[in-house]
């Protein structure tokens, strides 16, 4: 299946309002992540988790340390020391040749290439007008691009290209490759889409071939959904759909609740007279399927264009990043909550979380009304809403979780405000390769 997650932050009402605390108990037959393991080595928030290979990751954060780890083992296998401020943004780049580069940018206004195999730091760019917020690779024109205050692009050796001046009072909030050498950078409240082109004297450029400004608020998500389409989420709850192709707007998405007013129960009304905007703040897909967030998770299928499951209150804070696993019907979240949760999306039970008319009231369907489109979808054209059934608890963090990073049969790795990595392990699997490993050696020594 192909599906999409997307979420948010809620926005603060002067009402509070509770929730039912989840609680899944120490019994969790679905949770195979039963063995753990504390890796040790920052002094400060860790934000970012890299996947090198099959076998390795790096680790980044507001230390300015990028650490390299073994995700058998655990064993720091290297430390990347160079950058004397936090680091920005980290990202893999790939020579052609197998082997893998690190680049990592630094609020110290540099760009550093490193070499995860020794240590050493190969190229590095200082003195740079603003820091970088985001980098993106493109793998197939051999070349990668940073944006900040201004877009740039760079050739492996960390040659300037070309580059466009400044975006904006807010800069460059995201970037994605489209198809037929195309990106798309959200700024501010504008989609950007940038071609690159190589001119007949063999330099590159770079050309503005459209802005989509069908956006009412600040753009803070930016995805790939698939070939054809690719997504983005606004600070006031807006969710579009773009066709990669003509990058028009094929689908718009206003997420609002009711600012509910104290009471025993809390309630979802069809006209509510004070809107609460959640934000967008964390997109993740697996190619139909969607996931957006705030303490709650929406699944969206881009087929239907309908919200196919969802529970608001997933987490007890906002969370901070998502993940579709499998076939689309198991997903997984972190929140500030300290906590990371797995799902399964399960048939929408009578009694539970009833989808109600008043639950259809907080999204509006079409297009965005900037530009003329159908009136809303009634809610009869979106059937088999279903729930997302909480399955599994990981709490071994005391601060927020920013990340996670999933090694399938090997592993998850999580990073967090409270300076430390969790690397979680199948126990099971684990035992079993323990045992197998006995075997070995009593076999080797004669034992058997």
């Amino acid at each position: 299946m192909l599906r999409w997650i997307l979420g948010g932050r809620e926005a603060q009402s002067s009402v509070e309002v509770s929730y039912p605390v989840l609680c899944i108990g120490e019994e969790q037959p679905k949770n195979c992540f039963t063995e753990l393991q504390v890796l040790k080595g920052h002094f400060d928030i860790v934000r970012f988790l890299v996947q090198i290979d099959d076998f390795r990751f790096a680790s980044a954060g507001d230390d300015g340390l990028v650490l390299v780890w073994s995700v058998e083992t655990g064993e720091r296998l290297q430390e990347l020391r160079g950058h004397s401020q936090q680091i920005t943004a980290i990202s893999t780049f790939s020579c052609g040749d197998g082997f893998t580069s690190l680049i990592t940018a630094s609020s110290d206004r540099s760009l550093s290439l490193w070499d995860p195999d020794t240590g050493n730091r190969v190229q590095t760019i200082s003195d740079l007008q603003s820091s970088v917020k985001c980098l993106l690779v493109l793998e197939r024109l051999s070349v990668w691009l940073s944006g900040g205050e201004e877009l740039c692009v760079w050739d492996k050796d960390f040659q300037l290209l070309c580059h466009r001046h400044k975006h904006s009072d807010t800069g460059i909030a995201a970037l994605v490759e489209l198809p037929k050498n195309c990106v798309a950078v959200a700024v501010d409240k504008e989609i950007v889409i940038y071609r690159l082109t190589v001119s007949s004297d063999s330099s590159m450029l770079l050309d503005e071939i459209m802005r989509c400004s069908d956006h009412h608020d600040q753009i803070r998500a930016l995805i790939n959904v698939n070939d054809r389409t690719f997504a983005s989420g606004s600070h006031a709850g807006e969710l579009i759909l773009w066709d990669s192709a003509n990058f028009r707007n094929v689908a718009y998405e206003h997420i609002l609740w009711e600012e509910s007013q104290p009471s025993s129960q809390t309630e979802i009304r069809l006209a509510a007279p004070k809107p609460s905007e959640m934000s967008i703040q964390h997109l993740t897909s697996n190619g139909r399927r969607k996931k957006k967030k705030t303490c709650g998770l929406y699944v969206y299928d881009v087929v239907t264009k309908a919200v196919v499951a969802y529970r608001r209150a997933a987490h007890d804070s906002n969370v901070l990043h998502t993940m579709l696993l499998s076939d689309g019907y198991e997903l997984m979240s972190c929140s500030e909550d300290g906590s990371v949760r797995m799902w399964e999306i399960q048939d929408l039970p009578l009694a539970a979380e009833p989808a109600s008319a008043g639950f259809f009231g907080m999204w509006t369907f079409g297009r965005s009304s900037k530009q003329p489109g159908p009136q809303s979808k009634k809610v009869l054209e979106i059937p088999n809403l279903r729930t997302l059934e909480l399955t599994g608890d990981l709490i071994g963090h005391s601060g927020a979780v920013q990340m996670f990073l999933s090694f399938r049969e090997k592993g998850l790795v999580t990073c967090s405000t409270d300076h430390l990595l969790i690397l979680w392990k199948d126990g099971e699997r684990q035992s079993w390769l323990r045992s197998q490993a006995l075997f070995q050696k009593l076999e080797e020594n004669g034992g058997l």
